[in-house]
């Protein structure tokens, strides 16, 4: 039986740590071809290794999506070891492995809020401007975008973050309206907590398990309760689904 991405081109942004890693991991085993455009070089060389030993094809680009000469690159970069982009996954994003400050409002300092803004939103533009031209001329493509359960709900402490991934929410169905005619889909996954840091601290670890108590479904969340929506998404499945946001999350917000 083929596998529903079989030698599809695929980037994951932010793909060599945490939930990144599993989504690229995910989508090979379906059988992408991946990209790995990660700002951590040597994490994304070894997210290739792993995939390589395991029989599949990937590349690393080290990629820093707040910069339009890197992402530039890295699509063209990625034409030119595979000929084609069919998909890609607005991963990368200030949270985890670039940690954030948790802070009121008003001491949130500027210099971070703009650097969020410029990695977790103007970096998913950056990518979508660099290989939407691709997709066009392939009169197909599937972007999908990563938002937050936060941005539906808020979450005090972390207004610079919960806002970037509320502007995600905007900016999938705006694309979607764009680009439908070149038959290019564009969703949206908002995860809920996830327990995705490596080598977690204790204090993390019960953030996490805490999570759970405000859920539907009763449990820690981890990367792989993710990856079957991404896979959903870049398919043939949903190729008549566009401009949507998907809420994965264990049942903490129900919209």
């Amino acid at each position: 039986m083929m596998a529903r991405l079989q030698d599809r081109v695929v980037i994951v942004t932010g793909g060599g740590h945490g939930i990144g890693r599993a989504y690229a991991q995910r989508l090979a085993e379906e059988g992408a071809r991946i990209v790995i455009a990660e700002l951590d070089g040597e994490a994304g060389e070894r997210v290739t290794a792993e995939l390589a030993a395991a029989g599949r094809e990937a590349l690393a680009i080290r990629t820093d999506v707040a910069d339009k000469a890197s992402v530039e690159a890295m699509a063209a970069t990625t034409i030119s070891r595979f000929g084609r982009i069919d998909g890609l996954v607005n991963n990368a994003a200030i949270f985890a492995t670039i940690p954030m400050s948790r802070a009121p409002f008003d001491e949130v300092d500027i210099e971070e809020w703009d650097r969020m803004m410029a990695v977790n939103l103007r970096g998913a533009w950056l990518a979508c401007r660099a290989v939407v031209p691709h997709m066009r001329r392939q009169c197909s493509g599937k972007i999908v975008n990563i938002s937050s359960g936060t941005a539906l709900k808020g979450a005090a402490g972390r207004i610079h973050y919960v806002t970037s991934k509320a502007g995600i929410l905007g900016f999938t169905r705006t694309l979607a309206m764009e680009v439908g005619g070149d038959n290019i889909c564009v969703n949206c996954v908002a995860p809920g907590s996830t327990l995705s840091e490596e080598n977690p601290s204790e204090g993390v670890v019960k953030m996490r398990t805490q999570a759970a108590d405000t859920r539907a479904l009763k449990r820690v969340q981890t990367p792989d309760d993710l990856t079957g929506a991404i896979v959903f998404f870049l398919s043939a499945d949903s190729d008549f689904i566009t401009g949507q946001t998907l809420v994965v999350d264990g049942g903490a917000c129900m919209h």
